[in-house]
């Protein structure tokens, strides 16, 4: 495997194989894989790289030590620097529209906790596996923010309005199991090693397919809800 763009000691990396899949990976384990603006820059440069590069043909994103992410690293919210939380809103302005118009298949593999953005990106991926330890949470009321990543509109879309509801006001755990049921995630794989290699052998399944129908495909899967998610998420950042 080769590095992409980020390097080893990045909060984002990336090892492209010879089998078409670029693996992302959140690296920074003593923090719960949080991250700062720079983290939401490497992110989104590995996945500039992973659209204009033809070696690849699928992304597969995980999660280093015992989460896949637990979102914004709140120490960056607290100090309420006027110069970190711009860098903040400006990297995540340009992050969110990236997932949500990627070209090429997005296949998750989520371990431990997935909270906040770590949580609601998932919507924006086209497969989502999930380990048995997986805990999903959506906390902005208790945060005192409003949803983000376009969630507002996309997760109603995905488990139905009072489910939807409920998890954004409530900012209630979500569960491997129930994840499933509600349509967040769609395989529970057993352990986190088990699901990693099952994320793995999926993606390896579709890169095996050809490129331009693969992109077709999945530029028509979401065509009809692109312009939707775009606007929910100007008006979740206030614009």
């Amino acid at each position: 495997m080769t590095d992409t763009p980020a390097h080893a000691g990045a909060e984002v990396v990336g090892e492209t194989g010879d089998d078409g899949v670029l693996t992302v990976t959140f690296n920074r384990p003593d923090r719960l894989n949080a991250f700062t603006h720079a983290g939401y820059r490497q992110f989104l440069a590995l996945l500039a790289h992973a659209a204009s590069d033809p070696a690849v043909h699928v992304v597969l994103v995980r999660g280093a030590g015992r989460a896949f992410s637990s979102g914004v690293d709140v120490t960056a919210l607290e100090r309420k620097d006027r110069e970190t939380l711009l860098e903040l809103s400006h990297a995540f302005g340009e992050l969110v529209p990236t997932l949500t118009t990627f070209p090429k298949p997005l296949v998750a593999a989520v371990h431990g906790y997935a909270v906040g953005f770590g949580c609601t990106m998932l919507l924006h991926f086209d497969l989502v596996l999930v380990a048995d330890d997986a805990r999903l949470r959506m906390p902005f009321v208790e945060l005192g923010v409003t949803p983000e990543a376009a969630s507002s509109v996309l997760l109603p879309d995905r488990i139905g309005w009072q489910p939807a509801a409920w998890h954004l006001l409530s900012g209630e755990w979500i569960d491997a199991p129930t994840a499933v049921q509600l349509g967040i995630a769609w395989r529970a794989c057993g352990s986190p090693a088990a699901t990693l290699a099952e994320a793995r052998a999926i993606a390896r399944r579709l890169a095996d397919g050809d490129p331009a129908a693969t992109q077709a495909a999945k530029r028509l899967l979401v065509e009809g809800r692109r312009e939707a998610v775009l606007r929910a998420f100007a008006r979740e950042q206030g614009q």
